[in-house]
């Protein structure tokens, strides 16, 4: 079992940075695939970025490649997203998840093992 609990959300105006963070329970987070989605009011869940259980490997969608950046530290059992230079239409929920092994396909696709309860985060344009 892996429980995550994310943190960092808030209002910030465009062009502005935040940084997310997902602190996570259970002996299974070091050797975890760790992805980031995001769901905005009225449409589906989307793939943001996701990082391997080793961190040397991360994916990151398109429509915020360049501005987003996943980290993780398994010691602190803890993955972070940097969030620069936002717009309005990032404006929505942020969930952290966790899978077991690097199926990246499947991470894309949101088929995760764990999820967090999510953060809002709101940017004014």
């Amino acid at each position: 079992q892996v429980r995550l609990v994310e943190s960092g959300g808030g209002l910030v105006q465009a062009g502005g940075s935040l940084r997310l963070s997902c602190a996570a329970s259970g002996r299974t987070f070091s050797s975890s695939a760790m992805g980031w989605f995001r769901q905005a009011p009225g449409k589906a869940r989307e793939f943001v970025v996701a990082i391997t259980w080793n961190g040397i490997l991360t994916f990151v969608a398109d429509s915020v490649r360049g501005r987003f950046t996943i980290s993780r530290d398994n010691a602190k059992n803890t993955v972070y997203l940097q969030m620069n230079s936002l717009k309005a239409e990032d404006t929505a929920v942020y969930y952290c998840a966790a899978r077991g092994g690097a199926d990246i396909p499947l991470i894309r696709r949101g088929d995760m093992d764990y999820w967090g309860q999510g953060t809002q985060v709101t940017v004014s344009s």
